[in-house]
C-alpha cells in the first residue's frame, strides 16, 4: 500500500467515524421503504452487537465460496455469508438434486447455528439465480431480461420472481442476486441481456414487481432476500467495457442509471451489490465503486436512505487501487458491509481484524456493517433451510406454464415480407442452423454454468428446445440438417434457420474496440447456412438467438422473415406458439414483442438509445410488427466492414471477450487437445495439464503446467492479417503468473518464428501478475498479412504459468518495459 493510499484510507476512516460521514451529492432522491423500521427489533440488534467479539463481528461481514468454505468453517470463523458461483454446486457434481442442494444448505445452516457466539446467527447462502434457479439441473429457465423487457409484462416479471423464489428455496437458498438494474448504453457489453432496456423508464417500471416477487413479506416459504444490482451505472461504461469507467454527467447517473435503484428501494430491496465500474463525470473522478464513500454510504446509505447492506461482487475489493482481494480497509469504511471473498476469506479476515486493531477501520464501521447484516437477516426470519414447505422438491423448480408465456410474450417481428409468417402447421418445414436443436445456445449465459458453455441437451431434462417445440406442433412435417447442406429445399415449403450467438456472460461476452456489431463477422457459419437455404424458392424465416442487437442486414437480406427472439430459456414451444397457425388459420399466441433496444443499421451505429441526438436506428425502440402489420422492410444496405467501432491501438489474440478468433490448444507427446469454452474443465496430456485461473479477473486466464516437452498455441482456422495500427512498433504482448521457473528451454513464438524467453520466466517467478511485451522485430521473418498461430509458447521441461489477455499492441515494442532480444 503506497503512503497516499494510507492517507486516503486513513481520511476514509474519519470521515466514516462516529456522525462524520461524506457528503452526499445534490439531487439524489430520499427513499421511503416498504420495510419500515422497527424499534424493538433494533433493540434487539444493538443487544447482540454489544455481546459478539471483533472476530464475530468481522466473520459476519465474510462470504465465502461453497468451493473453499465447509461447513465446520462457518461455525469456526462465525461466516455470515456462503456463495456459489456460476458452475459450482454442491461436491462438484453439475447434477445434484435439490435434495443435495439441501443437504449441504442445511449442513451451513446446522454449523451457524452451533458457534460460540452468545447469539446464535443464522448463515445466509446467496446464489445468482439470474433467470430461474439455473445453477440447478432440471430447473425452469425464463428468457433472460432483455427479453422480458421486450415482453412489456410488468405482472409477468413479478410471477416470475415468485417462481424463482420458490424454486431456490427448494435448494436451500434465501439470498438471490438479483434483480440486475443496468440500464445499457452500448450494446457491445457483455452483460446486455443482463438489462431489461435502454430505456430508464422501462427499468424502473420492472424494478418494483420484481423485488415484491422475490421477497413478498418474508412470511412465505417462497421468499427470499432481494439484491438490487450492480450500483450503480454499470450499463454505461465507456465503449461497453465490463468493469470499465462510465463517464456519465452527475444528472445522467441520476436519472439513467439510478432510475431503476427509486423503486426497488422503495419496495424493500434489502441489499445491494456494489458495481466493478469506475465514474468520472467529467470533472471529477469518483473512482471505483467499490472504494466510494462518496456513492456508497454518501448517496445510497444517507441520501437515500437504504438501511439494508452493501454487499462486494466477486473479489470487487482487490479492484480498488492499493487493494487486494484479501485486504481493502478503504472498501470497508466507504461503505460495503459484507464481502464476497470466494477464495482469500481466511486471510481477509486476518487483515481486516488486523486493520480494525491498528485503527485503519474504526469500530463503528464494523458496528454499523454488522448491525445492517443483522437487520436484514432478522426481517428476512431466516430458519433451517429444510423448514420450507418447498425444501428438496423437484417440483418446485418448474414453471413452464409462465415461462412459456413469457417467451411468446418476448419474440419480436422484425420483418414479414409477403406474410411468410405464420406458417402452416401442415406444411413441409426444414429446420436449420446451429441453434434449432441446442437448449444451452438458446439459453445463454449463467445456465448451469457461469458461462453457459459446456452444456448438452441431455443436462436439461425439463426443457425442449425450438426444434423440439416445432417437432411437438407440426410433427412429422418437420426436418432438420443443421448446416443445410446437401439438402434439396424445392422438397418443403418453408425454411425455419435458427441461428445466433453461443453462451457467454460478464466480460467474455465484451465486444471489443478492434471489432465491432456485425454478426457474421464473429458467427459466419449462420451467414453460410442462410446462404444454403435462400433463394431456393422456399421462404425462409429466421429465428435469431442473442443477447443485443446486432448488426445483421446481410441476414435479414437472406429472410423473408426475420425474428429477435433474445435468449428464451427452456420453453421452446414458446417460440412454435406464434409462429406456426393451426388448421383453422389462428396461432396460438400472436406476436406481442416490442423492441426494448433500438436494432442498429450499421456495423459501428454504438452506442444507440432512444432520446439521443440524431437517433436513427434500423428497428426504433418499441418497434415490433404484428401479424396483420404491412409494413416491409425489402432489401437493406450490406456493410461488411471488418474494422473495430472503438479506439484502440490493441489486436486481440486470447482474452475473456475474444475466445474465438484464435482458439487455444494444446500439444504432447503427438497428442492435441483443442481447450474450448468449458472454464471448468481440466485437461492433460502426457506432459501437459492446462486448468482456468485467475491473473486479472474471475476465470480469465489458463494456467499451463508443463512435466516435459509440449506446446500452447492460440491459432485461427484461416490465416490471418494483423491490422498496420498494432503492426507498427508492435509487440506481442500477454499477462502472466509464473508459478514455477522452467526448467529447460521455453520459446514464445508466432507463425514459424520464436523467442527464447526461459531467462524472463526465470525472472518473473513468484513475482506476481507481469505483462510480457516482445516486439514483433524479434520474430525476424514473420509474414504479419497472413498469421495463423499468434501466439505459441514451447517447454521442454518442469514449468507452470498463467497466461491471458494476449494481443497485438501497437506502440508497445517502444516502451521501456518491453522485452530486448538479441537481432
Amino acid at each position: 500500500m503506497t503512503a497516499r493510499t494510507t492517507r486516503l484510507t486513513v481520511l476514509a476512516a474519519a470521515l466514516l467515524a462516529g456522525a462524520a460521514h461524506a457528503a452526499p451529492v445534490a439531487g439524489w432522491p430520499a427513499i421511503r421503504s416498504a420495510v419500515a423500521p422497527d424499534a424493538q427489533l433494533e433493540a434487539r440488534i444493538r443487544a447482540i452487537v454489544a455481546g459478539m467479539t471483533l472476530e464475530q463481528k468481522v466473520g459476519q461481514m465474510t462470504q465465502g465460496e461453497i468451493k473453499t468454505v465447509t461447513p465446520d468453517d462457518v461455525r469456526k470463523y462465525y461466516l455470515g455469508s456462503v456463495l456459489n458461483g456460476g458452475g459450482s454446486w454442491p461436491q462438484g457434481n453439475k447434477y445434484a438434486t435439490p435434495a443435495d442442494w439441501l443437504a449441504l444448505a442445511d449442513a451451513y445452516y446446522d454449523a451457524s447455528m452451533a458457534t460460540d457466539m452468545a447469539t446464535k446467527i443464522p448463515v445466509i447462502w446467496g446464489i445468482d439465480a439470474m433467470h430461474g434457479n439455473g445453477n440447478v439441473a432440471g430447473a425452469t429457465l425464463f428468457p433472460h431480461n432483455i427479453g422480458l423487457g421486450a415482453a412489456r409484462d410488468r405482472a409477468g416479471v413479478k410471477a416470475m420472481a415468485q417462481a424463482v423464489g420458490k424454486a431456490v428455496r427448494a435448494t436451500g437458498i434465501n439470498w438471490v442476486f438479483a434483480p440486475t438494474l443496468a440500464v445499457v448504453r452500448d450494446d457491445r457489453w457483455g452483460r446486455t441481456y443482463e438489462s431489461f432496456s435502454e430505456d430508464p423508464r422501462l427499468v424502473r417500471d420492472y424494478a418494483a414487481g420484481y423485488v415484491e416477487g422475490l421477497q413478498g413479506d418474508f412470511r412465505d416459504d417462497a421468499n427470499v432476500v432481494a439484491t438490487a444490482k450492480h450500483f450503480i451505472g454499470d450499463g454505461g461504461t465507456d465503449q461497453g467495457k465490463d468493469r470499465g469507467v462510465n463517464r456519465a454527467s452527475q444528472r445522467d447517473m441520476i436519472d439513467i442509471h439510478g432510475a431503476g435503484y427509486v423503486t426497488a428501494l422503495q419496495a424493500g430491496a434489502q441489499t445491494v451489490m456494489a458495481s466493478f465500474n469506475s465514474w468520472h463525470d467529467g470533472t471529477t473522478d469518483h473512482g471505483k465503486m467499490h472504494g466510494s464513500a462518496e456513492l456508497l454510504t454518501g448517496v445510497l446509505k444517507q441520501k437515500m436512505g437504504f438501511d439494508g447492506f452493501v454487499v462486494s461482487d466477486w473479489n470487487g475489493i482487490g479492484e480498488v487501487p492499493g487493494c487486494a482481494n484479501d485486504s481493502c480497509a478503504q472498501a470497508i469504511n466507504a461503505g460495503i458491509d459484507m464481502m464476497m471473498v470466494p477464495d482469500d476469506w481466511k486471510k481477509f479476515i486476518a487483515n481486516t481484524i488486523a486493520q480494525v486493531k491498528s485503527g485503519q477501520i474504526p469500530m463503528a464501521r464494523i458496528d454499523d456493517a454488522v448491525t445492517r447484516i443483522l437487520r436484514v437477516k432478522l426481517r428476512a426470519n431466516l430458519k433451517k433451510p429444510s423448514a420450507s414447505v418447498h425444501a428438496g422438491k423437484p417440483e418446485a423448480l418448474q414453471a413452464r406454464t409462465l415461462a412459456r408465456k413469457l417467451v411468446q410474450e418476448s419474440l419480436v417481428l422484425l420483418k414479414n415480407d409477403g406474410a411468410t409468417l405464420p406458417l402452416a402447421r401442415n406444411k413441409k418445414l426444414l429446420v436449420v442452423g446451429k441453434s434449432a436443436d441446442s437448449v444451452a445456445n438458446q439459453s445463454g449465459g449463467w445456465t448451469l454454468t457461469w458461462q453457459g458453455t459446456d452444456n448438452k441437451n441431455s443436462d436439461f431434462p425439463h426443457a425442449d428446445s425450438i426444434l423440439a417445440g416445432l417437432r411437438a406442433a407440426a410433427g412429422d412435417q418437420v426436418a432438420f440438417s443443421a448446416d443445410g447442406q446437401g439438402v434439396d429445399v424445392a422438397d418443403y415449403d418453408a425454411v425455419i434457420a435458427v441461428i445466433g450467438e453461443t453462451p457467454y456472460a460478464e466480460g467474455d461476452g465484451d465486444i471489443g474496440p478492434a471489432a465491432n456489431l456485425r454478426h457474421s463477422a464473429r458467427y459466419p457459419e449462420d451467414l453460410a447456412v442462410l446462404k444454403a437455404v435462400a433463394g431456393k424458392g422456399r421462404p425462409v424465416v429466421t429465428v435469431f438467438l442473442s443477447g443485443r442487437p446486432l448488426y445483421v442486414n446481410d441476414l435479414l437480406n437472406l429472410s423473408d422473415s426475420f425474428v429477435a427472439a433474445w435468449l428464451p430459456g427452456s420453453e421452446g414451444k414458446g417460440v412454435a406458439d406464434v409462429l406456426l397457425r393451426r388448421a383453422d388459420g389462428k396461432v396460438d399466441a400472436p406476436f406481442t414483442g416490442k423492441l426494448s433496444f433500438s436494432w442498429p443499421k450499421g456495423p459501428c451505429q454504438t452506442p444507440l438509445n432512444v432520446g439521443d441526438k440524431d437517433y436513427a436506428p434500423l428497428f426504433a425502440y418499441g418497434y415490433g410488427l404484428r401479424y396483420e402489420s404491412t409494413r416491409r422492410v425489402g432489401r437493406l444496405a450490406e456493410d461488411s466492414v471488418t474494422a473495430g467501432c472503438g479506439k484502440t491501438n490493441a489486436f486481440p489474440v486470447f482474452n475473456q471477450s475474444d475466445r474465438a478468433t484464435f482458439p487455444l490448444y494444446m500439444q504432447s507427446g503427438g497428442e492435441r487437445v483443442a481447450l474450448g469454452a468449458d472454464l471448468n474443465a481440466t485437461y492433460k496430456l502426457a506432459t501437459l495439464t492446462v486448468e482456468t485461473a485467475q491473473v486479472n479477473t474471475q476465470q480469465d486466464a489458463k494456467k499451463v503446467t508443463w512435466t516435459g516437452p509440449g506446446f500452447i498455441e492460440a491459432r485461427a482456422a484461416q490465416p490471418r492479417a494483423l491490422p498496420a495500427w498494432a503492426t507498427e512498433r508492435g509487440a506481442l504482448t500477454f499477462d502472466t503468473l509464473v508459478s514455477a521457473p522452467p526448467l529447460g528451454q521455453v520459446l514464445v513464438g508466432m507463425g514459424d518464428k520464436a523467442v527464447d524467453l526461459t531467462a524472463e520466466f526465470t525472472r518473473l517467478a513468484g513475482q506476481g501478475k507481469r505483462t510480457v511485451k516482445i516486439p514483433l522485430s524479434c520474430f525476424v521473418g514473420l509474414d504479419a498479412s497472413k498469421v495463423d498461430n499468434a501466439f505459441r509458447v514451447t517447454a521442454q521441461g518442469s514449468f507452470v504459468a498463467a497466461f491471458t489477455n494476449v494481443q497485438v499492441v501497437g506502440g508497445a515494442a517502444a516502451e521501456s518495459d518491453a522485452f530486448r532480444c538479441a537481432l
